[in-house]
């Protein structure tokens, strides 16, 4: 397999990239055959990926532009992948010029390309890091240079708790990063379940079998479990809702049915 100019040396170009394969449904350019293979054999069971990936991300959107409204223009993207069009700092800055964005993300690929981006931005950086490992991320010099903990910030894990299983502590790694986090600070979440898909759990288990088989298994929590991760903070209106139902822009009844797969929500530290 040749590898292409773009990749960072040292990295297996014949293993699948969870960040790579998302990248691969929002239609980039940044993922291997690898990567393609095992994106496509998940579309064989949900047909409807790129349209969950899409809300997805329309609501990562809709959220930043919330969180500048209301003053909060610190932003910590935790598990934020391969930077595409749309990206965190780019909405944030459209509404606020003076807003400062630290990604992380424990994927190479990831990682090497929000340096490439980012290269020469005084407010933008990126941590090499892991969710598991919060004081890694809290205490690093990127976000201690460029983030004022004292202050609130908006907490973005969009699309990775569900890539945590119960025995990595998602709960208490959320809560300690909740808990260095300034009063009017907002969790920003999406997360993946069985309830909302179009499908029967069994035809949805295949996806969720294609990710386990790549060694990046997809937990897929109720709503329930899924709000606990909110604990410690107050939700915004309207709760914990499908994607495209957390203050939509467009009539939701327009929607992919695959769009409300999942749910989406933001909460306030009081």
């Amino acid at each position: 397999m040749e590898r292409p100019a773009w990749a960072p040396p040292g990295i297996d170009i014949s293993v699948p990239s969870v960040s790579r394969m998302y990248d691969f449904y929002l239609g980039g350019s940044h993922n291997f055959e690898v990567d393609r293979e095992a994106a496509r054999k998940a579309m064989e069971f949900m047909p409807g990926l790129p349209k969950i990936m899409q809300a997805n991300r329309a609501f990562m959107r809709r959220a930043v532009r919330h969180a500048v409204d209301n003053d909060v223009t610190q932003f910590l993207d935790i598990g934020s992948g391969i930077p595409t069009f749309g990206n965190v700092h780019e909405v944030a800055r459209a509404a606020d010029p003076a807003a400062r964005v630290v990604y992380v993300d424990h994927d190479p690929v990831a990682v090497a390309h929000s340096r490439a981006v980012l290269e020469g931005d005084e407010t933008a950086t990126v941590v090499s890091a892991d969710l598991r490992k919060p004081a890694d991320i809290l205490y690093s010099p990127e976000v201690t240079r460029l983030l004022d903990l004292d202050r609130p910030v908006a907490l973005l894990l969009v699309a990775v708790l569900h890539f945590l299983e119960d025995q990595d502590r998602p709960y208490e790694a959320v809560a300690e990063l909740i808990d260095a986090l300034a009063p009017g600070s907002l969790l920003v979440v999406t997360h993946a379940s069985y309830e909302g898909i179009p499908l029967t759990q069994e035809q949805a288990g295949g996806t969720v079998g294609v990710y386990r088989n790549i060694r990046n298994p997809l937990v897929m929590r109720s709503g329930a479990e899924i709000a606990r991760f909110f604990d410690g903070t107050e939700m915004v209106e309207p709760g914990l809702v499908p994607m495209p139902a957390w203050r939509p822009d467009s009539p939701v009844e327009e929607e992919d049915p695959y769009a409300f797969s999942g749910f989406a929500g933001v909460g306030r530290k009081a």
